[in-house]
């Protein structure tokens, strides 16, 4: 495991999202991302087992696992497009290292959850180990259910960090930006970010087609690795 940081601004809050059911916290964090005015990029964490993946947008890189700064609100996002199954325990233990170097004074996992009912709940839902009071005035606190993936991991390896998980339901396997954007609003009442969700409510399609196409193109190229692993042993 690798982390590189060419900054590391102190006492932190940490936003993760990673793909998982819906995509929801990834297309968070890429929402995030685009609309807060001085996000900048200041490092990136790595694994041997990550997909020898790289995409390019708008002429830049975008890492498979990003780190990203806005100083404005001292926020720091972490981003993937990657796919990271088997690699969650590692995962969770990077992100607690980060949380280590830059004295964080929070971390807050965003995520997906299958629906339960056949029409999906409006409700974002939480789960904190601190701050329930500050969580409540926001979302609906998570008395049952089962998490899974790097939230799941993050939370079974905290530390002294707090941890917070923010969940939205949704009732497909698909990306669902609607959903992402009732997280997007609990955070702008959790953190103040003034940021607006209803642009991401507009742009669901563009989103939608943009993290299927990155998604692809990562299993894309973990099949045609695995593929030319098989025709060297054959």
């Amino acid at each position: 495991m690798k982390i590189e940081l060419t900054k590391k601004p102190q006492n932190v809050s940490i936003i993760g999202g990673f793909p998982g059911f819906g995509l929801i916290g990834t297309i968070t964090t890429e929402y995030l991302m685009d609309h807060i005015k001085d996000i900048e990029r200041i490092g990136y964490i790595w694994f041997d087992e990550m997909n020898p993946l790289v995409a390019i947008h708008e002429g830049k890189v975008v890492d498979p696992l990003g780190v990203f700064y806005s100083k404005m609100y001292n926020l720091v996002i972490l981003h993937a497009i990657t796919n990271v199954n088997g690699v969650e325990w590692k995962l969770a233990e990077a992100i607690n290292n980060v949380a280590t170097m830059l004295r964080a004074k929070e971390i807050l996992c965003v995520e997906g959850v299958g629906a339960m009912q056949p029409k999906v709940s409006e409700n974002v839902y939480f789960f904190a180990k601190n701050n329930e009071q500050k969580w409540s005035a926001v979302a609906k606190k998570m008395d049952e259910g089962i998490i899974m993936g790097v939230t799941a991991a993050t939370l079974l390896k905290s530390g002294k960090v707090p941890l917070s998980c923010v969940f939205a339901e949704t009732s497909s396997s698909l990306p669902d930006s609607r959903a992402a954007a009732r997280i997007i609003k609990v955070l702008d009442g959790y953190l103040g970010l003034q940021i607006d969700p209803k642009p991401l409510l507009k742009k669901a399609e563009q989103f939608e087609d943009k993290l299927k196409g990155l998604l692809k193109k990562s299993g894309t190229a973990q099949s045609l690795k695995q593929k030319k692993e098989v025709d060297y042993m054959g």
